[in-house]
């Protein structure tokens, strides 16, 4: 990603509506779907600037992998856990470690070899490991957003089916979220488009807007894995090898 977009990230996962929330998320999901031991092993495999490695040691012992060295001084200074370079697919590191639950989260759509990346990813699973990740979704929905965050792309459903097939594993859930707010979103990608203006997702807005904001995204940990939503702005997957 651009400098800018890392402190941008740096100043804001702490509170903007869009990183807790889907944290909130997350924690559901890992806790409710994948369950891992007590004592798991987790990665993160670009932990960027490390919003979610107090969320994922919450369940288990945290490594993570970190590509820019910007991005992974703030990550190791917070002190959850051990953060190294790495880069997808062939730089995974940790002495050929097993981990129990890998996450990659928002980071698949920034690597050429997305395939490749998650066949690494699956080959560093303990038995009866878990991968969760998390991508953007709607081709069409393609932003300003997206080029200043260095997107390759962003994925549907049958085609990020089809990548984690094609890197040799099992896809146990499948499924949109960020859903509730899709017509929204929607709405304000077309107005920019027709007005020419510029994206402004980084920006976080009013203490009462970013509450609602919070609480409707929030909501859906609620429903995920019993709702199937038919659209959304990202897609989640849990993988096994």
């Amino acid at each position: 990603m651009d400098r800018s977009a890392y402190a941008s990230m740096s100043v804001q996962e702490g509170g903007h509506w869009w990183f807790v929330a889907r944290r909130a998320i997350l924690d559901s999901l890992i806790r409710t779907r994948i369950a891992p031991r007590a004592d798991a092993r987790i990665l993160e495999a670009g932990c960027g600037t490390g919003g979610n490695l107090a969320m994922l040691a919450r369940h288990g012992r945290v490594d993570a992998l970190e590509y820019d060295a910007q991005a992974r001084e703030i990550a190791g200074a917070r002190g959850i856990a051990r953060v190294e370079p790495g880069m997808l697919p062939d730089r995974v590191g940790f002495d050929d470690a097993r981990y129990d639950l890998i996450a990659i989260l928002d980071v698949l759509e920034h690597v050429d070899e997305d395939r490749a990346s998650l066949a690494a990813l699956g080959a560093r699973l303990a038995p009866g490991g878990r991968i969760l990740l998390t991508v953007p979704a709607v081709p069409w929905l393609w932003s300003d957003h997206d080029v200043i965050h260095h997107h390759k792309r962003r994925y549907t459903l049958a085609t990020l089916r089809r990548v984690a097939e094609e890197a040799g594993l099992k896809v146990e859930r499948i499924g949109y979220f960020n859903s509730l707010l899709f017509p929204l979103a929607m709405a304000m990608r077309t107005a920019h488009r027709l007005l020419r203006r510029k994206d402004a997702l980084d920006t976080q807005p009013s203490p009462p807007v970013n509450a609602l904001l919070r609480r409707v995204f929030g909501w859906e940990r609620h429903l995920l894995g019993r709702v199937r939503f038919p659209i959304g702005l990202s897609l989640y997957a849990i993988l096994s090898a």
